[in-house]
């Protein structure tokens, strides 16, 4: 009797869950935004990653070729340069030591991974 309520009880928890875990709209919530309203929007820093991102978003936005190796380089280089952009955001504007010197480890190496696939598809192809 027990084993059957037990796998009733599993049954009807886990058939729960997926209702459960379905995402909830909170609108225009930022969950850990230290900033907030319009001066976050407007703040230059806040600028300065909205022209990065868009920028990594537009030259990663690429013509596919077909071959997965190339394709998969030449969008990386796009993205690694955006994390480069916004590890320089930070060395402008952040303040923390600890953030200031993951941006720097960043742009190190985030640089020297570009030039490894740039030098990749000048010998296959790219």
């Amino acid at each position: 009797m027990f084993l059957k309520f037990l796998t009733a009880a599993l049954l009807l928890a886990s058939s729960a869950a997926p209702a459960l875990s379905q995402e909830t709209d909170h609108g225009n919530m930022h969950h850990g935004s230290v900033e907030s309203g319009a001066s976050a929007a407007t703040s230059p820093s806040s600028k300065a990653f909205a022209e990065a991102n868009a920028k990594m978003h537009k030259d990663m936005d690429i013509v596919f070729s077909g071959n997965t190796d190339v394709d998969f380089v030449r969008g990386m280089i796009a993205h690694h340069q955006g994390a480069i952009d916004m590890a320089r955001v930070e060395l402008q504007h952040g303040k923390d030591e600890t953030i200031r010197k993951l941006a720097e480890d960043i742009i190190a190496a985030q640089e020297s991974e570009i030039k490894m696939m740039k030098e990749w598809l000048a010998r296959n192809g790219g």
